[in-house]
């Protein structure tokens, strides 16, 4: 294991997690993208949909920009990747900057109730599982229930579904 993947010194992040004990839902993306990075924000690419559809489903009260991404504790909301020192499209980051060493610990530490993975990379580098499906998975992730979805990035319009982030805010609904 290199240095990399055990670090967790988080002056290192490219954007810095958003995590806290009592969260009822943790999302983890795969990295920031290149202009996530530059705007130091979660999401921060117009054309990617988070935002937007974290709205649509009821997940948050309005269109929140990605700027706002720190206020999303107060709604019992996280934030997280799965590769915190890179930055750019899933081809090119490298197989050493994901950490799902230090993910696995940030869970058990913050015990969230649920971590929502936002695409099937993120989850596959995460739970370190090359073959899943969309929604819940039968597995919990150091005590959190795990839902996989599908990317809002613009690069994966052609694969996005809308029912999956639907039935993850269903469920979130009741979670106790």
């Amino acid at each position: 294991m290199s240095d990399l993947s055990i670090s967790s010194n988080p002056d290192e992040y490219i954007v810095p997690d958003v995590l806290q004990p009592g969260l009822k839902l943790v999302f983890c993306g795969t990295a920031p993208s290149k202009t996530s990075a530059a705007a130091g924000a979660y999401y921060a690419n117009p054309q990617n949909k988070f935002w937007r559809v974290l709205h649509q489903v009821g997940l948050t009260p309005r269109k929140m920009d990605p700027q706002e991404f720190r206020s999303l504790p107060e709604l019992g909301i996280g934030l997280t990747d799965v590769c915190k020192r890179h930055s750019g499209i899933d081809s090119v980051l490298p197989e050493e900057g994901f950490t799902p060493d230090e993910l696995r610990e940030k869970i058990r530490t913050h015990q969230p109730k649920m971590i929502a993975f936002t695409s099937k990379r993120a989850a596959q580098e995460g739970l370190q599982k090359k073959k899943l499906t969309f929604g819940l998975q039968p597995e919990k992730f150091e005590g959190a229930e795990v839902f996989v979805l599908p990317s809002t990035s613009p690069l994966a319009d052609s694969h996005f579904n809308l029912e999956h982030w639907q039935k993850l805010a269903e469920h979130v609904q009741v979670l106790k």
